[in-house]
């Protein structure tokens, strides 16, 4: 391991902001295995980490924290949290976030796997999947816009929460449509293109048309001046905030595709069986390795 690795380790332990709890604090001994326990901070954010009860934003997969900077800049109403495993990459967020006193800004070094164990029910308005892996060959329920996360995402989520994924992907999104499908999940807002086309809102019926509001979660509201209830706001959070893989992305000349829709939902959440993998999967071509990096179509 590199000396600056190690010095970000080190540093890292002093930022508040950073919350980096240990296996043994989540993982206990059941009667055959390692079972999920529920952390301290379950049920506690707004209390013990932001001291106001502002609505919560997750960017799950959030690297070195570059949307979940932008977006709690913009909206300092709104408490966000990302959540990455990688230290390093989350060191750059909390320095800043550090260093500019973000009040509404904090990280959770964890693996997403285990992200039930740190939000109570109702605790969370909104999540953000922004570049997240499309596991291309890996396990469906690897990606994180699979019926086994959103599971786990609405056992947290407020009533009429918000999933957003960005995405260079169009396998990802492809699949994340289907799984939309199957589950009869309403969508907000879309777009194959999103610098292209612009973002397509596509459920007129969660919006007022007359005031051409977009709909928004319980705890948002247009008298409060912060989330997304204005169109043009959303449009400007997809459009405006670019990570350093999305300029990458699009100097490669990659499309930038978009998706908000509620996770609300009788019953267990069922699996897609309309996604056509094999075709979604050569159309996206060799573009990336296993790390997440960029690498030239062929």
């Amino acid at each position: 391991m590199g000396h600056g690795k190690l010095k970000k380790f080190a540093e890292n332990e002093t930022f508040r902001c950073l919350l980096q709890p240990a296996a043994s604090e989540v993982l206990v001994k059941g009667s055959r295995e390692l079972v999920l326990s529920d952390h301290a901070i379950k049920g506690n954010w707004g209390r013990d980490m932001f001291g106001n009860d502002n609505p919560i934003v997750l960017e799950l997969g959030c690297g070195g924290g570059e949307y979940t900077i932008a977006l709690a800049e913009r909206n300092p109403s709104v408490n966000y949290i990302g959540v990455d495993i990688k230290g390093a990459r989350l060191w750059k967020g909390a320095k800043y976030a550090t260093e500019h006193a973000l009040p509404n800004v904090a990280f959770l070094r964890t693996r997403i796997e285990f992200i039930t164990a740190f939000f109570a029910p109702s605790e969370v308005s909104e999540i953000w999947l922004t570049f997240s892996d499309p596991q291309l060959s890996g396990s469906e329920n690897s990606r994180l816009s699979s019926p086994m996360f959103l599971e786990r995402y609405r056992s947290f989520m407020v009533p009429g929460g918000i999933v957003h994924l960005k995405t260079d992907s169009r396998f990802l999104y492809e699949y994340t449509m289907s799984v939309i499908r199957a589950n009869n999940l309403d969508v907000i807002a879309c777009s194959t293109n999103v610098y292209g086309e612009g973002i397509h809102f596509c459920e007129p019926s969660l919006r007022d048309p007359s005031q051409s509001k977009l709909w928004a979660p319980p705890s948002y509201t247009a008298e409060g001046g912060h989330g997304f209830t204005e169109v043009n706001t959303l449009t400007d959070m997809v459009t405006s905030v670019q990570t350093f893989y999305e300029k990458m992305f699009l100097e490669m000349g990659l499309p930038i595709t978009y998706l908000a829709f509620v996770i609300d939902h009788e019953g267990p959440f069922v699996y897609p069986a309309d996604f056509d993998a094999v075709f979604w999967r050569e159309a996206e071509g060799p573009r990336r390795s296993f790390s997440h990096q960029p690498v030239p179509r062929v």
